[in-house]
Formats: C-alpha cells, sequence, structure tokens
C-alpha cells in the first residue's frame, strides 16, 4: 500500500467536500489517521496467506472426530460499496479430516477473510472454501451476522437492521448432513 498516496487521496477527498484539512484543526491528522486505519487494521486481511494460516502446525485428526463449532466470533469488515464499517460476529463449524485446527486459528481465519473489502456473502465463502481447502477439512458452515453502518446511517437508515447469510461447503453443504449440523449448531442456524 502506498501510504502518502492514501493520505494525499483523503485529504483532497476532504477538500472536495468542502472541508479542508489544512485549514481545519479537527481534521489536520486525519489523512494519515485514516490511511493508517486502513492499512494497518481493516484490510490487514490481505496480508494473510490463508492456506499458510491453516496449514500450520494442525495436528492430525483422529477418524472419529464430529463437527467442532467455534460461536461469537467477532467480525468486522468494510463494505466494498460505500467503505463503511458492517461489525457483527460469525458462527463456523467444521468436521476435521485432514486435521485438527486450532480454535484460535479459526477466530483468525475469520478476521482474515473479513477484514479485506469484501461483501458478507463473500466473507462466508470464503471462510468454509479456505477450511475444506486448505484447511483438509470434510465439510464446513459459516453464519455470519452483521449491522452494516451502510443500512443504518444512510439510505433506509435502519439502524437495528441486521443481516444474516449461510455459506458452506464439503459434506456439510449435503441435505445429509443437515440434522446432525443443526444438532451441533442447536437452535442458532434457524434462528
Amino acid at each position: 500500500m502506498d501510504r502518502a498516496a492514501a493520505e494525499r487521496a483523503i485529504a483532497d477527498f476532504l477538500r472536495a467536500l468542502g472541508r479542508d484539512p489544512a485549514r481545519d484543526p479537527e481534521l489536520a491528522l486525519t489523512p494519515k489517521r485514516v490511511a493508517e486505519a486502513f492499512a494497518d487494521e481493516l484490510l490487514i486481511g490481505y496480508a494473510t496467506d490463508l492456506e499458510a494460516l491453516l496449514q500450520d502446525g494442525s495436528p492430525p485428526a483422529r477418524q472419529s472426530a464430529g463437527i467442532v463449532v467455534v460461536r461469537e466470533i467477532a467480525v468486522a469488515t468494510v463494505c466494498p460499496h460505500h467503505l463503511l464499517s458492517s461489525l457483527g460476529r460469525a458462527t463456523v463449524a467444521y468436521r476435521p479430516g485432514a486435521r485438527v485446527l486450532g480454535l484460535g486459528t479459526i477466530a483468525r481465519l475469520v478476521d482474515a477473510c473479513s477484514r479485506r473489502l469484501a461483501l458478507q456473502e463473500q466473507i462466508g465463502e470464503m471462510v468454509v472454501d479456505s477450511l475444506v481447502r486448505f484447511g483438509g477439512a470434510r465439510g464446513a458452515f459459516c453464519q455470519i451476522t452483521l449491522r452494516h453502518s451502510c443500512l443504518s446511517a444512510r439510505g433506509s437508515r435502519q439502524a437495528d437492521a441486521t443481516v444474516r447469510t449461510l455459506a458452506s461447503a464439503g459434506d456439510l453443504s449435503d441435505p445429509a448432513c443437515a440434522r446432525e449440523l443443526d444438532l451441533a449448531l442447536g437452535a442458532e442456524r434457524g434462528a
């Protein structure tokens, strides 16, 4: 990322809106802060190699391994359409195949996928695809529930609206496994 160019672009953006950072002390450091926030936090997921994350240090799975569920994973992402934030939670379920993944690894995967310019639906698909392709999972499921600033702060201004997406891959996308997945998730999938 070219931080200097990003800072200049933010300063130009503010001036185009009639707010000159050179004349307003509250905005003087805004271009630098915004560039740093996007580079170091909001879009840091691009710096994570998803394959390496899921293959690094994972022990082999026992053949009898059932479904593993990790709930309440914090999600912070930026909408690619408006560059506004969306915040919420994810639940990830997976059936180990080649190896068992650490619970923190699953949380880091969700974070790496969400800290990119991606639609909510794409984040869930990226999570389940990565678990199956790179993590060796026999099946994976991801539910993401977010509050979108682009829905609450602009447009229809629906402050309490949430968006829920579901993604599945491998044997957890097979209707024959639906009952087992429902049991593993409890009431969450149907809620």
